[in-house]
């Protein structure tokens, strides 16, 4: 078994509680679930940068990345910087999050906000829309094309922005359909956890112009950018870069000043 199957598997178990302990329908008595979204595809669309910033404390591959920032600051600091966005992840056994976190960055921004999350089932779909999120994260590696179907149709109707997230040709292949709005290239493999970005620039050429193309993992470089954009990317998920420092919005201002200037 490898990482991505452990993940999966726990995250079915921790679905099914959760379903037997919060329906569906009062997710939709939430507060935040009547709340208009923000488009992440349109700001990327307008922006010069292009940055998605993430909020993330700890990773299967690098274990401990930082314990100690409040995600209310670090939403803040991301905002002020200029970021297009920013992906909340929510999972607590791998990750360290939780979807307080997605509340918590809510409270703080106006923003865009990605529930980062291994979403198998349609009930996370409603959860993050109730919590806050405005664009949700699906993973072709560990869905079927019919629920990639179902699930993106769903966060349609809620008005959610779906970004569908691929390694390789076949997942692409697979997911190609007009209920997505970013097409993001993972240059981590979730296998072996290698990085290239290799990966973001043979698939490029492959993903129709109708998506906004996100190149996510491993960027850590003004010139990785530069390069990315000549393949048409118009989005850049950067979240270790910038979780590593004690400041991670000054670190973000810093580095989308370097790249619009």
């Amino acid at each position: 078994m490898n990482i991505l199957d452990k993940i999966v598997a726990d995250k079915r178990k921790e679905v099914s509680l959760k379903k037997s302990l919060i329906s569906v329908s009062e997710l939709e008595t939430y507060s935040l679930f009547g709340r208009n979204t923000r488009s992440l595809a349109t700001a990327l669309k307008e922006s010069n940068s292009g940055i998605i910033a993430e909020h993330k404390r700890r990773s299967p591959s690098k274990s401990e990345i930082n314990q100690s920032l409040n995600v209310h600051d670090v939403a803040k600091g991301y905002e002020d910087a200029g970021v297009c966005g920013m992906s909340v992840l929510t999972d607590g056994k791998y990750f360290g999050g939780a979807l307080d976190d997605l509340l918590l960055a809510r409270a703080a921004v106006q923003m865009p906000l990605l529930r980062k999350e291994f979403i198998i089932d349609e009930y996370q779909i409603i959860e993050a829309k109730a919590h806050g999120a405005d664009v949700v994260l699906l993973i072709a590696a560990i869905l079927t094309r019919d629920e990639i179907k179902s699930f993106s149709e769903l966060a349609k109707q809620l008005q959610l922005d779906v970004l569908l997230e691929v390694h390789n040709e076949a997942e692409l292949q697979k997911s190609l359909m007009p209920s997505l709005d970013m097409l993001g290239v993972n240059n981590r493999n979730l296998k072996t956890f290698e990085v290239s970005l290799d990966t973001s620039k043979s698939l490029s050429k492959l993903i129709p112009d109708d998506f906004v193309k996100v190149s996510e993992s491993g960027i850590s470089s003004i010139e990785a950018i530069d390069t990315l954009k000549k393949y048409g990317y118009e989005g850049f998920l950067i979240g270790e870069n910038f979780m590593k420092t004690d400041d991670p919005g000054l670190h973000a201002k810093e580095f989308i000043e370097q790249l619009e200037g």
